[in-house]
């Protein structure tokens, strides 16, 4: 009699002894920094992002949707004491940070790689020092006139491939008219008028800025998936562009001749370096910060060179300065290639050591590499992009670290992801890393509500709650 033909199941098995030992180094880590970990009430996700200043004035103008609120940088500076001296955001986005920090009469520093920070951070400054009486009689003249109407001029409307298309024929038409009627004002106006056009595009376009990609309402006409999306109205241009402008006039205060704060509080300098941190970093003497308030691109496939493309083909930018852009921002998307990080600062074999040395993330690495080896991944580039996200994070720690003045603060905003079944508990592994590089951890401030999966592992692994966390540390 034949023995029965045992199956094997090493493949399954190999998985889940790897993801065992994921949960095994996690807990230990999270166990280390258990005392760390504040549950703080009166952090929600409205203040971590951007939906707290959509009511607040200057703020509000542009959606920046991975931007954190006003409140939550005054909430941090106000409980920690950080009242006075010059504060950095490495990843400065819409400037959030730094203009709280100029209205609390710091001087600000930020670094930051889109060029569509650097249009909204230049704007407001213009209209805080720059902009005149007339200037403002302008806006409002654009505003009642409707000018572009009547402009015989057309300045076509700069498109990248992944943009063509995403106008009703009616509202491109306007935009030209209205970029062509714009050439006639000086250079001031010329910039506010080009940057209301920015803060509107998405509202008036067929498409809506979706996680890692631009959605396309099916009235594009383009190809649709199995499920048809419908982003509900588009605004008409006339009615978009005459509110926004609007909404900039009745912001400006002109009781304080047209500055944008206060003028009883002091006006700290503001500086913005254009360009990755990676690269700018290094660039900056020893211990010249008090404080660094930042929120890097999440390890979330987000690409965000993709969902504001409307707003980069507007400023010029492109294919090759779109594929540029891409590269250079830190790893966070799957089409991001692997950074040689020592040809940019050979002094990151310490930061690169602690990466190297860090369990939880080799653990994570290689079961990542066994998934792509199984072809269980849902795209290859996922543990490449994971590998430089944490790589790279590790020289922005420790170039944080060289700049800060001892006993200076880093507060970081950040997200926990998970990819393939295996959680990354974003928040330990970087503390640990810091810890290796200089800092002490402090707290990690929890928000109460966790955010769930993407939804391309909600059939698999369910609404499992993820920290979301922002991370206080100190030199």
């Amino acid at each position: 009699m034949l023995n029965p033909v045992k199956v094997s199941n090493t493949s399954s098995e190999k998985q889940n002894v790897l993801l065992s030992e994921i949960d095994r180094l996690n807990e230990q880590l999270s166990l280390r920094f258990k005392s760390k970990f504040v549950v703080q009430p009166s952090l929600s996700r409205l203040l971590v992002s951007f939906q707290a200043n959509k009511t607040r004035p200057v703020y509000r103008w542009y959606k920046f949707k991975e931007a954190f609120s006003a409140a939550l940088v005054e909430y941090l500076f106000h409980k920690y004491k950080i009242v006075s001296g010059r504060i950095l955001d490495p990843f400065a986005g819409s400037g959030t940070a730094l203009f709280v920090a100029s209205t609390m009469g710091m001087d600000a520093d930020g670094i930051e790689l889109l060029p569509i920070g650097h249009e909204i951070m230049s704007v407001k400054r213009i209209l805080d020092a720059e902009f005149t009486p007339e200037d403002f009689e302008r806006l409002r003249w654009w505003m009642e006139s409707k000018i572009w109407n009547q402009s015989e001029t057309r300045l076509p409307l700069p498109e990248l491939r992944i943009t063509q298309g995403a106008y009703p024929e009616k509202t491109k038409e306007s935009i030209e008219r209205y970029l062509g009627a714009c050439q006639q004002e000086n250079a001031r106006v010329q910039a506010v008028l080009r940057f209301a056009l920015l803060c509107i595009l998405e509202s008036i376009s067929f498409t809506r800025k979706d996680g890692q990609y631009l959605r396309w309402d099916h009235r594009s006409g383009r190809t649709q998936g199995k499920k048809i999306f419908d982003k509900g109205d588009i605004l008409d241009f006339d009615r978009a562009i005459c509110a926004k402008i609007n909404e900039i006039l009745s912001d400006v205060s002109s009781v304080h001749q047209a500055r944008l704060f206060p003028v009883e509080k002091l006006q700290g300098n503001i500086r913005l370096y254009d360009g990755s941190c990676l690269r700018i970093l290094p660039e900056l003497p020893d211990g010249i910060y008090d404080a660094i308030m930042t929120s890097p691109p999440y390890c979330n496939r987000y690409d965000y060179t993709r969902t504001y493309a409307l707003e980069l083909a507007l400023l010029g930018i492109d294919k090759q300065g779109l594929l540029r852009l891409r590269q250079e921002m830190l790893s966070c998307t799957v089409e991001n290639r692997t950074k040689d990080l020592l040809s940019i600062n050979p002094r990151w074999t310490t930061a690169l050591a602690a990466a190297d040395e860090q369990k939880l993330l080799q653990s994570i690495l290689t079961y990542l590499e066994d998934q792509k080896a199984r072809k269980a991944l849902n795209n290859n580039g996922i543990p490449r992009m994971v590998r430089g996200y944490f790589y790279e994070m590790a020289c922005v720690i420790a170039e944080c670290a060289r700049v800060l003045k001892p006993g200076a603060r880093l507060f970081m905003v950040n997200d926990n992801v998970r990819y393939a079944g295996a959680s990354i508990s974003v928040d330990v592994i970087l503390s640990d890393i810091a810890e290796t590089l200089g800092f002490s951890v402090e707290h990690i401030l929890v928000l109460p509500d966790g955010k769930g999966n993407s939804s391309q592992q909600m059939g698999e692994h369910g609404r499992e709650s993820l920290r979301k966390c922002v991370y206080v540390w100190r030199k």
